[in-house]
């Protein structure tokens, strides 16, 4: 049997990080690869070069000692040593830029009031046909002034890289000044937020917008925006939610690994607790990953008070918790919500999967998945009612109107932009600029062909529309270096 890593004698490992590892280990035997898994996840944990590479050095040690007891075959075993020790230099410099990009943590920072806004002019009031149903329950005609403060929380796999290409659309339109991250596309996620890690912040600063991936912290949100600004967010139904999740990051936590056969979903939602590691590495992805985002515990059951004391938080923080599965009514509420107009709506589905890799939930997994997800599926349920009357307080008939309204725009946009009129696989993608970000070890995800000899009337507005996300934050002048990195290294595994 070959020989355990002993973790109480790395005199480098934080105490904190004993549990991340060992999970680790239970899901796979020691070997080379789980050897930089866990430095790279030491480092990232603890924000220490020296205590992820000390880890490698271990690591790498006791690896050898593995391939020294069972694959000691002359040249082969030179070589396959030659190619760890190569690996481990090159993970080693990666690891270390990684953790001089981390943001220094600030402490006794100083309040200094937010201005009521910095929007770059004066938003015009604009007269509605039927006025803003939180100002007139009438229905009767006034004026309402656009709305520009705007945060958006940003939850995982809930068709937000589509809105937030709305939200970059207007902010260019009113040359609003967005809350970015610095060196990458999140906030450092899954770390909580603060307002260190605005890129080039500083007490006082003004921001219209911030809506980049976070682990939701409102104190530190609230004194970065003005106080009026406006709160949104969007939900998945959970089961969808767990299997997109499941897909797209379950190669990235460690637990996932020792789960046998094709169908990894289904094997694990037989017997979640079986595999599932709370403290494992990247975990949260795993399970209730929507009440995870908003910076709560996720393994709580549904049952436990602390859950609908913080889903009522939640409801009286955001004004509107927009549903992916009524997209469209969604984003009609948007427009009343914020005095937006329907051309500020127009979208097209971006970071949409192809179907062939999207597995079909039977009734049976579906209802494993929603009690694997409790908390998740308690506060879709909730959100799900709150939605509802939002929409009949707008107006059912007046609703389907606007529907209606937006489709035959986005159809109309469609013809004019897109080669072809729909979204091909990423090989067919002809721009490199185009080109989506994927999951590790397969490109699933679907873009777009931008047409040619598009009118020059329409031409900035469908590459606009069309463009990915980390491409659209790159123009807007965000430097995603370490995404970058990480991108090469995921395209070489991809290839």
């Amino acid at each position: 049997m070959p020989p355990r890593l002993n973790l109480s004698i790395h005199p480098s490992l934080p105490p904190s990080s004993l549990p991340l590892a060992r999970s680790a280990f239970r899901a796979f035997p020691p070997s080379p690869e789980l050897g930089l898994a866990l430095a790279h996840s030491a480092a990232v944990s603890h924000k220490s070069a020296s205590v992820g590479i000390s880890w490698m050095i271990y690591a790498l040690r006791d690896s050898l000692q593995v391939w020294i007891m069972f694959g000691k075959q002359g040249r082969q075993w030179k070589s396959m040593c030659k190619g760890l020790v190569l690996g481990t230099l090159l993970t080693s410099c990666m690891i270390l830029l990684y953790c001089l990009s981390s943001p220094q943590v600030q402490f006794n920072m100083p309040e200094v009031p937010v201005p009521y806004s910095c929007a770059h002019r004066p938003a015009r009031a604009r007269v509605l046909p039927f006025s803003n149903t939180s100002q007139n329950a009438q229905g009767q005609a006034g004026t309402c002034t656009p709305k520009v403060d705007i945060m958006f929380m940003k939850t995982h796999k809930t068709a937000s890289s589509t809105f937030i290409n709305i939200l970059f659309r207007f902010g260019e339109k009113h040359r609003l000044k967005f809350a970015f991250p610095d060196s990458r596309n999140d906030f450092f996620y899954p770390a909580t937020f603060q307002r260190s890690q605005v890129k080039d912040y500083r007490p006082g600063m003004c921001f219209n917008i911030i809506c980049n991936h976070m682990r939701f912290n409102g104190p530190e949100v609230a004194k970065l925006l003005p106080a009026d600004s406006t709160y949104i967010t969007i939900l998945r139904d959970p089961a969808e939610l767990f299997e997109s999740s499941f897909h797209y990051f379950g190669r990235l936590a460690p637990f996932t690994w020792k789960i046998p056969g094709e169908d990894k979903l289904s094997e694990f939602l037989q017997d979640p607790w079986h595999y599932f590691d709370p403290e494992g590495y990247n975990s949260f992805y795993l399970k209730n990953l929507l009440f995870f985002d908003f910076g709560y515990d996720n393994t709580l059951e549904p049952g436990d008070p602390r859950v609908e004391e913080s889903i009522r938080a939640i409801g009286q923080r955001f004004q509107l918790v927009m549903l992916v599965e009524h997209f469209e009514e969604s984003l009609i509420l948007l427009k009343d919500t914020l005095c937006w107009e329907m051309d500020d709506l127009l979208f097209f589905k971006l970071n949409a999967r192809k179907g062939s890799t999207i597995s079909k939930l039977t009734p049976e997994l579906r209802s494993r998945a929603l009690e694997w997800n409790g908390v998740d599926w308690k506060m879709y349920q909730h959100f799900n009612v709150t939605f509802w009357k939002k929409v009949e307080a707008y107006g059912r008939e007046r609703m389907d109107r606007d529907v209606r309204e937006l489709r035959r725009r986005n159809e109309e946009m469609a013809a004019i932009c897109i080669e072809g009129g729909e979204p091909v696989e990423a090989e067919s993608i002809q721009e490199t600029a185009m080109q989506p970000w994927q999951p590790i070890g397969e490109k699933s995800i679907l873009g777009y062909n931008l047409k040619k000899n598009i009118d020059k009337k329409y031409r900035k507005l469908c590459r606009k529309m069309l463009t990915p996300e980390l491409q659209y934050l790159t123009e807007l002048g965000v430097n995603l270096w370490i995404t970058k990195l990480w991108g090469r290294v995921r395209d070489i595994i991809n290839w």
